[in-house]
């Protein structure tokens, strides 16, 4: 039993290795057929390829190899002959280094500067050469050569890719050719060439190299041309060495001498040339002259520099100054002068300078010419700018000049400032350091010139208005001065006129009250206007001291003593003084306003009670929103003011019939007022001025002056003046936003009064809810208490 479980488990096993060996047959059949394919992928590949082992024996070589070589494969393979496909004698080809593991120095000994790191994969050459031993003629090939690496990283063999190249160095050579053929043509170039030989002597410069350098190639063959200026190389090492690698100097610039010494700013390129065996033959130097460029990027620095920096001068010396020192450096000068014409006096004065001798800058602004005195008169007189090199030798150059500034000039140079109508006057620069003034130096100072004469101008204007500003202001003090004075001579007259007034009005009750009552009713009606006008012009000159109010007590004190002495105190009642001490402080004395806690709401509904007994002959209708709010710390009078002065502006331009809302409210920042008419509105222009002052929104021709809270009125034009005064004085904040009347768009439209005798058919629509003014003040929280 146990022998027949021993037979049956061994034919199982015997089974599995079976399979297993059929599996690895089935495996090792794939791999030969994929061997086989990759093998005649190679073969017949289209690229010339070989390949050696890591002991430099050739185990693959394929037909497109022997096609190039002419060498069967079979003769090669298995050897380590692979050189005798390529060279004549035994050498190693690029594969043979790589397999050795050969160092840079080693490939170079072989190669030269022919090869060179392919970016294919890490370790890979290109290169390119030509091999005589390949055809008749010999043939250029391209070739790369990879290691080929096991899994550890180790070399275990070598391949070799080739490619013909001949055709490609044929055009090479044609295109060589061809260029030699045109060398000539280099002479037309605009640009300085010159190609040296190895050691840096010249074979060739062109036409453009002897017009910037000034040397010609029979002055400088077979010589090393002497234009490096001391201190700087013409080449260092590292450059030497990359030109010896056969690479160039991308860019570099740099500083060359002429032949008469002048030194010129240049870039210069280098490149290497190959001969025929693509070895180093020379150097091909191309430079670009960039003296000019060089001298126009910095002249243009300069003009970018000094238009940044002129709007920082707002006074007209300081800018003049900093524009002639500007000059002074970028011509190289020891002065530089902005002259100016007076136009009042026609003379010629330096308002700007700028010397090296800083006395003299001083001297100069001291000093004013005639137009017949100085050059500077000729160039404003004719525009066109001027140069003179030697004083000594010119005509037009006055000695008087010298003579006032105590200073001598050698030369100059002049232009124009010219100003948006005329020339303003000339911008100069006075004995250049080095050398002589030249166009190039004109065009600079025109530009600089035509840069700053717009900010001379402007802050020539700006001076004269700063200056009628300081007079504005003076006599503006005058005018507050004057205003102030009539408001206090007012109030004498208007005391004793209303004091009149009372006696008049006393002795007529005798007469009958029909004969005089009227005209009485006008004479106070226009003498409250006139007391009204007279407070609100107080209330606008507050700020203003009381003079009379001292001179007053000290007169009226002197007079008290008098009459003590002179009737006796028993004769001058104590009362009466006091009466007449008090009269003095209440139309003389200063006014206080006393910062006091008020409820707005309160007062705006007692002077809305009290605005409608005064308008009680007016059909208006005004509707409040009262709201109860915080109490308020300001004067009471003055918000009293504004309170009437706001409702009785609304009702005198609301007309019969119409509306008026009036509303207090609390909110989260402050307390506002809202006075609301719906009258026939004020004219946009209007709407500008409204707080001016002294302002009425009727035309001139329509203003009249009626009854208080009649319609169209006519205010005074104070009362708003005098509400933003104290809007600026409490810090609260007043606006107004009105929409006209579309029936009455000009100021010489009247409007009947009355609602219901407007003619136009939508008239109540309009008024109530088309047209009208809204006045609003706000009261900030910082005057709640």
């Amino acid at each position: 039993m146990d022998d027949k479980v021993s037979l049956e488990t061994l034919k199982k096993k015997i089974q599995l290795l079976e399979d297993a060996l059929q599996k690895k047959q089935n495996e090792f059949d794939k791999l030969k057929k994929k061997q086989q394919l990759l093998f005649q992928i190679f073969q017949e590949g289209s690229i010339p390829t070989f390949v050696i082992d890591s002991n430099h024996i050739i185990t693959h070589y394929n037909k497109a190899l022997e096609e190039l070589t002419g060498i069967p494969g079979e003769r090669l393979i298995g050897t380590k002959n692979q050189w005798r496909a390529f060279y004549k004698e035994k050498r190693p080809v690029m594969a043979d280094l790589l397999v050795n593991g050969a160092s840079e120095e080693e490939i170079r000994r072989y190669y030269k500067t022919y090869y060179h790191h392919s970016n294919l994969s890490p370790g890979t050459y290109e290169a390119e050469g030509f091999f005589e031993a390949l055809g008749e003629a010999g043939k250029w090939l391209f070739f790369t050569a990879t290691p080929l690496k096991n899994e550890s990283g180790e070399i275990i063999g070598g391949i070799e890719t080739l490619q013909d190249i001949s055709d490609r160095k044929k055009a090479e050579n044609k295109v060589r050719q061809s260029e030699s053929r045109y060398k000539s043509l280099l002479d037309f170039s605009p640009y300085p060439i010159v190609v040296y030989d190895l050691k840096w002597n010249p074979i060739y410069l062109n036409s453009a190299f002897t017009n910037t350098f000034g040397w010609t190639f029979k002055e400088a063959k077979g010589k090393q041309i002497p234009f490096s200026p001391k201190g700087i190389e013409t080449l260092n090492g590292d450059d030497i060495s990359k030109l010896n690698d056969g690479q160039g100097l991308k860019r570099q610039i740099t500083k060359r001498l002429t032949k008469d010494g002048k030194i010129r700013d240049v870039v210069l390129r280098v490149a290497t040339f190959l001969n025929s065996r693509n070895e180093p033959a020379g150097q091909l130097v191309i430079f670009r002259d960039i003296t000019h460029e060089k001298k126009l990027s910095r002249d243009n620095e300069a003009i970018l520099r000094i238009s940044v920096a002129l709007p920082w001068y707002r006074d007209l010396d300081q800018l003049l100054d900093y524009i002639s020192e500007e000059v002074k450096n970028l011509l190289g000068t020891e002065g530089a002068l902005v002259i100016l014409k007076d136009e009042e006096t026609g003379e010629l004065y330096f308002k700007g300078a700028s010397y090296d001798d800083r006395t003299v800058s001083h001297k100069v602004k001291r000093v004013r010419f005639s137009f017949d005195q100085i050059v500077a008169g000729k160039v404003i007189e004719s525009g066109e700018p001027v140069i003179i090199n030697d004083t000594n030798a010119e005509k037009d150059v006055f000695p008087e000049r010298d003579v006032k500034l105590g200073y001598h000039t050698r030369n100059l140079i002049e232009v124009p400032l010219r100003g948006k109508t005329n020339i303003i006057g000339v911008l100069a620069a006075i004995n250049k350091k080095e050398g002589i003034f030249d166009e190039t130096d004109i065009r600079l100072l025109n530009m600089i010139a035509s840069t700053v004469a717009l900010s001379i101008e402007n802050t020539s204007f700006s001076d004269a208005l700063k200056k009628a500003f300081h007079e504005l202001k003076s006599m503006n003090r005058a005018k507050d001065k004057a205003i102030n004075h009539l408001s206090h001579e007012l109030r004498t007259p208007v005391s004793t006129l209303t004091g009149v007034m009372e006696l008049l009005e006393h002795e007529l009750k005798i007469l009958p009250i029909d004969s005089w009552q009227s005209t009485m009713e006008i004479a106070h009606r226009n003498l409250t206007r006139i007391v009204e006008i007279q407070e609100e012009v107080s209330d606008i000159m507050h700020s203003t001291h009381h003079v009379a109010h001292g001179l007053l007590h000290a007169m009226f004190n002197s007079c008290t003593d008098f009459l003590e002495v002179s009737l006796g105190k028993a004769h001058v009642g104590q009362d009466i003084l006091n009466t007449v001490r008090e009269h003095i402080d209440d139309h003389f004395g200063p006014k206080q306003d006393e910062m006091k806690s008020i409820k707005l709401d309160q007062i705006v509904r007692e002077r809305i009670e009290f605005a409608t007994l005064k308008s009680s002959h007016r059909a208006v209708q005004i509707n409040t929103r009262l709201e109860e709010v915080s109490p308020l710390i300001l004067p009471s009078e003055s918000v009293r003011k504004i309170v009437d002065g706001l409702i009785k502006n609304a009702i005198e331009n609301t007309p019969d019939e119409g509306e008026i809302n009036v509303s207090v409210q609390q909110l989260s920042e402050g307390i506002e007022l809202i006075v609301e008419d719906h009258g026939v509105g004020i004219i946009e222009d209007a709407q500008k001025r409204i707080f001016e002052g002294f302002f009425t929104t009727q035309d001139t021709m329509f203003y009249s002056t009626k009854r208080p809270y009649d319609f169209n009125a006519g205010g005074k034009g104070a009362d708003l003046l005098r509400m933003k005064i104290f809007s600026e004085r409490y810090q609260f904040t007043l606006k107004m936003n009105s929409v006209r009347c579309s029936h009455l768009p000009l100021e010489s439209n009247v409007c009947p009064g009355r609602i219901s005798q407007c003619s136009m058919k939508d008239a109540m629509n309009c008024c109530q809810r088309k047209s009208g003014t809204v006045f609003s003040v706000f009261f900030p929280k910082t005057a709640a208490s």
